[in-house]
C-alpha cells in the first residue's frame, strides 16, 4: 500500500462514523397553546404547515418565490413539518397586514401558517414574514430583513430557523454550510476537490483544483476556516485555509505523515495524529505558539481525535488493545478510559455540539453501523447499517447528522446522506456527482 494509498484508508477508518441519538420523546414548546409534533417509537408526526407564496413589489417576484421555496425544502426535509401543497390552499393571501381566514387554513388541516412579502428598492431587499398558529390564532414569530437581493436563499434559511425555533423549542440548523471532499472522474481515476455547499446542497462552491489529494476537511469554531489533510507535492499535511480568501498554510512540519485534524472549540489549537513507523499517536498544535504536545504514547494507530464541546476531553479511536476501540482522555492526555465494549470494530468518534452523546462507526458482519453512546460509554443505540457509511458530522442543534455512503458496482461512489437522531427521515442530499468527508459549520448567524 502506498503512501497516499494508506492515509486515505486511515482518513476513512476515521471518517466512518454516524450518530445515533436517543430519541426524543416530545420536542418542547415555544407556546402553551402551541399544537403538537410528536416523536413516539423513533417516528415523527410531521405537523402540516402552509407557507403562503410571498407577495412581492417593486420586481421582487423572483426572491419571493425562492424565499418561500427554501422554506418550504427545509421544514419539509427536517421530517418535523409536512408543507401543504399550494394547490390545496382556500384562500390566496392578498395583503400581509390583514389577518387571514384561520377557518380557511383549519379546514385544510394546516397546524400552522407562514405569511410573508418581499419589496425591492434603490438595490436593496426588504423582507417580512409571519408565523401564525391557525388554531389559537396566535402569531409565534415575526421578522424584517434588509439585504442584497443576492441573500435571498440565505434569507430563506434564517427564517427556516426561525419558524424551526419556535415551533420546537430547538435551535435551527438551516443557516449553515457544509465543507466536503467532491468526487468525480472514473471510479480508478478519482479526482477530489474541496468544495462548500449550503447545507441543504445548495450553492456549491470549489475550493480547490483537485490536483492535490484533499482528505478530511474540518470547520473551525469561526465558520471561515477549516483544516484537512493534502498529499501537496506527495506528502501528507495538515493545512488551514481561509475559505473566503482560499488563502491557505501548512500547520506544521513534521518528518512523516500528519492527518485527522480538528480544531479545538477555542479556535486556538490543531489535534492531529502523526505517524510514527507502523504507529501513530495524537498531538496537539498550539496555533499561536506552534508548540506542539504529544497527547497519547503508545505502540498502536491512535487516530480520529475529536474534543468535547468544552475542551475538556477527547475522544480517540485506538487499537492497543488489538481491535479498533474508542477510549476517552482528559484534555492534557491523561486518564486514558476504553469505552466502547460492545462486539465489533468501532471507529471515527465525533463530540455532538451539546456533549451529551459521542458517534461513532461499529464494523462486523460485513455492515458498518452508525451509533451513538454517551461519553462513559452506556446508552449505545444503533442509528443506521449499510454496506459503507463513513464521515460522521453533527448539524449545530446535535439533531441531524450528514455522512456519506458508498454505492458499489462500476459507476459507484460516495453520496453524501442526512438522518435524524431518531433514525428516522434518512435522505441523501441533493449534490450533483459524489461527495465525502463532510463537515457541518457553526451556525452563520
Amino acid at each position: 500500500m502506498n503512501s497516499s494509498d494508506f492515509a486515505s484508508h486511515q482518513m476513512r477508518r476515521m471518517a466512518a462514523v454516524l450518530f445515533l441519538l436517543l430519541a426524543v420523546m416530545g420536542l418542547s414548546r415555544a407556546v402553551e397553546a402551541q399544537t403538537e409534533i410528536d416523536i413516539t417509537g423513533g417516528r415523527i408526526d410531521p405537523l402540516p404547515i402552509a407557507i403562503a407564496p410571498f407577495l412581492a413589489g417593486g420586481g421582487a417576484e423572483e426572491s419571493g418565490s425562492t424565499i418561500s421555496g427554501v422554506i418550504t425544502n427545509n421544514l419539509g426535509r427536517s421530517g418535523y413539518f409536512a408543507p401543504l401543497d399550494p394547490a390545496t390552499f382556500i384562500e390566496q393571501i392578498a395583503s400581509f397586514e390583514q389577518m387571514p381566514s384561520f377557518a380557511s387554513w383549519r379546514q385544510i388541516e394546516a397546524k400552522a401558517l407562514v405569511t410573508g412579502q418581499v419589496f425591492l428598492d434603490g438595490g436593496k431587499m426588504r423582507v417580512e414574514f409571519r408565523l401564525w398558529d391557525v388554531n389559537t390564532q396566535q402569531q409565534l414569530a415575526a421578522q424584517q430583513f434588509t439585504t442584497s437581493p443576492k441573500n435571498a436563499r440565505r434569507i430563506g434559511h434564517m427564517i427556516s430557523d426561525i419558524i424551526y425555533k419556535a415551533m420546537t423549542g430547538i435551535d435551527g440548523y438551516f443557516d449553515t454550510r457544509v465543507v466536503f471532499v467532491s468526487e468525480s472522474g472514473p471510479k480508478d481515476q478519482r479526482v477530489k476537490r474541496l468544495a462548500i455547499m449550503d447545507q441543504d446542497g445548495f450553492n456549491v462552491r470549489p475550493l480547490s483544483d483537485g490536483k492535490d489529494l484533499v482528505l478530511t476537511p474540518r470547520f473551525s469554531p469561526s465558520t471561515n476556516e477549516i483544516t484537512y489533510m493534502s498529499f501537496g507535492n506527495g506528502e501528507p499535511r495538515v493545512y488551514l485555509m481561509n475559505i473566503d480568501t482560499r488563502q491557505r498554510e501548512i500547520v506544521g512540519e513534521f518528518p512523516n505523515m500528519s492527518f485527522a485534524p480538528r480544531f479545538s472549540p477555542d479556535g486556538q489549537r490543531v489535534i492531529m495524529s502523526l505517524q510514527e513507523g507502523g504507529n501513530s499517536n495524537i498531538f496537539e498544535l498550539d496555533l499561536r505558539s506552534r508548540s506542539l504536545r504529544q497527547l497519547t504514547n503508545v505502540a498502536a494507530i491512535n487516530t480520529a481525535p475529536s474534543y468535547s464541546p468544552d475542551g475538556s476531553q477527547i475522544a480517540f479511536e485506538s487499537d492497543r488493545g488489538g481491535t479498533q476501540q474508542i477510549y476517552v482522555m482528559s484534555a492534557d492526555g491523561s486518564n486514558q478510559n476504553r469505552i466502547s465494549f460492545g462486539q465489533g470494530r468501532y471507529s471515527t468518534p465525533v463530540w455532538s455540539p451539546d456533549g451529551a452523546y459521542i458517534a461513532f462507526t461499529k464494523q462486523g458482519g460485513g455492515k458498518f453501523a452508525i451509533g451513538v453512546m454517551k461519553p462513559d460509554g452506556s446508552g449505545e443505540r444503533i442509528l443506521t447499517e449499510g454496506f459503507h457509511n463513513e464521515g460522521p458530522t453533527w448539524a449545530p442543534n446535535s439533531r441531524v447528522l450528514m455522512f456519506f455512503r458508498d454505492t458499489q458496482g462500476e459507476n459507484g461512489g460516495p453520496q453524501l446522506w442526512s438522518v435524524d437522531i431518531t433514525g428516522y427521515n434518512e435522505q441523501r442530499v441533493p449534490v450533483e456527482g459524489f461527495g465525502s468527508d463532510p463537515a457541518w459549520s457553526p451556525k452563520l448567524n
